[in-house]
């Protein structure tokens, strides 16, 4: 069974940082893609950073995050990580770890919450 655990939410102040961990209970080489994805209140979950091709990691970004957040993998620890950098308000969410074996399996994590203060 697949289990993907979020870790690393917090309270920031704008411009500062934080880095989200996502562990994953499989390798994650056997996953087709992973990604981030992030829902503040009210709005519909979007995706913020998805690493395509996970052996070879092409990365994609929302337009918003560019230049500031960094998706990366540690294959060893079966571990992706989401290094945020000049948070801003707006990216206020709870932001969800998703893996993905093309073309039905989908699985998500709980979420964990980050939270920027202007």
């Amino acid at each position: 069974q697949v289990q993907l655990v979020e870790s690393g939410g917090g309270l920031v102040q704008a411009g500062g940082s934080l880095r989200l961990s996502c562990a994953a209970s499989v390798s994650i080489s056997s996953f087709n893609a992973m990604g981030w994805y992030r829902q503040a209140p009210g709005k519909q979950r979007e995706l913020v950073a998805r690493i395509t091709n996970i052996n070879i990691g092409y990365t994609a970004y929302a337009d918003s995050v560019k230049g500031r957040f960094t998706m990366f993998r540690d294959n060893a620890k079966n571990t992706v990580y989401l290094q945020m950098t000049s948070l801003k308000p707006e990216d206020t969410a709870v932001y969800y770890c998703n893996a993905a074996r093309f073309p039905t399996e989908d699985y998500w994590g709980q979420g964990t919450q980050v939270t920027v203060s202007s």
